[in-house]
């Protein structure tokens, strides 16, 4: 089949340059040591992804009876772009089914490449469940399907990006890193990069939630998920595509697994290194680099930024997620004793220096707190001593990293209590000892800390709201009275409005 496939290609080259152009390939610069990284930029082709390679070559050979049935396919999205831009220009009309949690951005992106000739039909809720409903259209009004993967002419247009790496004289490559969903792009670029460059080893990257190659090479035959996660929506495909296992069973040299966090800083990274916005399957690759970077020092290697088509407010939960782009964050639940300044102590103590990410407070007890702080950092190390220091200084804690009630931001606050509470927000530039020095000149003395929500978002101004509690009416009033608007390294906001202060008290 690999003969087969490596004819098709040459194929190939002669029919998909009539529906796009070829993508450039970009040197990935990493600070500090690491392998020498090359991104083939497919994101920058017409419909923002590679798929439009495998569809555009499998609709270019379709008969003149074929074209006049039209043609029918399933897709997360990528694909059917690639089928609408083909439709559009071959004159051939199509039906597209896609889960109906298909981001906006890829069903809007259909609708522009196909125009008139392309009709969306949205059903199930998976990529499975929209080939189920493909397939009976296909059966019932004879339409041509065009599979996203398991289909040889599509795996040989996916190929054609490998010709263009082969042809861009960076070569050869000690490794290249390939995402792998139905497995369609992995086949024929494997099988291209290895004609030319033998000794080259293909890594397959799949989501630790979405693993059906793996689960197929380490059965000998194809597997079907009971369950797939979804955050890496382009790769997420319950069973890998019978003709791409039967090429990747020869051309992969082993998988790769890489977890969402790791997938979100790949997406950091490439925007670090070349302003690139990739959706997260489309960072799969790199993530998978980064997870070995200490073994490939010296190497020469090739990632493939296959898609861009991610939507915004994923984009915004990402960029979040990420904080500020450090390497490592770690999020403690420390106990102190609940009374005024033990909170600038662990503050001054154990965190000094060190970049807070997340801190989130509600006071759930008269005689002890429970601040929960995430903690970001480039050397894992300094992640790793914080338990240690913190015990020094007298402070017990539990790691709640990766908890559900902190991703949420689920802050209790007991309104019993409390005496005379006033919520504020503050606005602080994001420097060492910005904070710190704001809640050490005009807190510590003044009032106990009984609230606090704060989350990085990478921005130069930092914003939290916070609750403090006095021990009497009047002197909550003379401290807003009194409290200097702004100063060095902070503004403060207006105290928040009747009813915002109502809701966080719970009445």
């Amino acid at each position: 089949m690999e003969r087969q496939l490596r004819q098709e290609i040459l194929f190939a080259r002669e029919r998909v340059y009539r529906f796009g152009v070829a993508t450039p390939l970009e040197r990935l610069i990493l600070p500090g040591k690491g392998p020498e990284i090359w991104v083939k930029r497919e994101d920058l082709s017409a419909v923002k992804s590679y798929k439009w390679r495998g569809a555009c070559n499998r609709m270019a050979t379709l008969s003149p009876e074929e074209k006049a049935r039209g043609v029918v396919t399933a897709s997360a999205g990528n694909h059917a772009q690639g089928v609408a831009l083909a439709s559009r220009i071959l004159g051939v009309q199509a039906r597209v089914y896609m889960p109906r949690s298909t981001p906006k951005v890829k069903q809007n992106a259909v609708r522009h490449h196909g125009g008139e000739f392309v009709e969306i039909q949205l059903a199930g809720d998976s990529y499975d469940e929209a080939v189920s409903a493909a397939r009976a259209d296909e059966a019932e009004s004879g339409a041509v399907y065009v599979h996203a993967y398991d289909d040889l002419k599509v795996m040989a247009g996916q190929g054609t990006l490998a010709d263009e790496v082969v042809l861009s004289g960076q070569g050869p490559f000690d490794a290249a890193y390939l995402q792998i969903g139905g497995g369609g792009m992995a086949a024929g670029v494997s099988t291209w990069l290895k004609t030319y460059w033998p000794e080259i080893e293909i890594v397959g990257v799949e989501g630790e939630g979405q693993a059906s190659m793996t689960a197929a090479l380490t059965a000998g035959e194809t597997q079907t998920l009971e369950k797939v996660d979804l955050f890496c929506d382009g790769t997420a495909v319950r069973e890998a595509g019978a003709l791409p296992f039967e090429i990747c069973r020869e051309s992969l040299a082993r998988m790769e697994t890489v977890s969402n966090t790791e997938v979100g800083q790949a997406i950091r990274t490439l925007w670090d290194g070349l302003r690139a916005i990739s959706e997260p399957s489309g960072a799969m690759g790199l993530a998978a680099v980064l997870k070995n970077r200490e073994a490939l020092v010296g190497k020469k290697v090739l990632v493939v930024l296959c898609g861009a088509n991610v939507d915004f407010l994923q984009l915004g939960h990402i960029a979040q997620s990420m904080g500020a782009g450090a390497k490592s964050s770690r999020t403690l639940r420390v106990n102190i004793p609940e009374r005024p300044g033990t909170m600038l102590k662990l503050l001054d103590t154990c965190f000094e220096g060190l970049d807070i990410a997340d801190f989130q407070y509600g006071k759930t007890s008269a005689d002890q707190a429970w601040p929960a702080f995430t903690i970001s950092a480039d050397d894992q190390k300094v992640l790793e001593e914080l338990p240690e220091k913190m015990e020094a200084n007298g402070f017990a804690w539990e790691d709640l990293t990766g908890a559900s009630d902190i991703s949420f931001r689920a802050i209790a606050l007991r309104e019993d209590l409390l005496s005379f509470p006033a919520f504020l927000k503050l606005h602080f530039y994001e420097r060492a000892g910005a904070l710190h020095d704001f809640l050490d000149r005009h807190i510590r003395g003044s009032a106990s800390m009984c609230y606090f929500n704060y989350r990085q978002t990478g921005e130069r101004i930092g914003r939290a709201l916070i609750g403090l509690d006095f021990s009497s009416a009047e002197e909550r009033e003379r401290f807003l009275a009194t409290i200097p608007s702004h100063g060095d390294g902070y503004r403060l906001c207006e105290p928040v409005d009747e009813a915002t202060h109502r809701r966080l008290l719970g009445i």
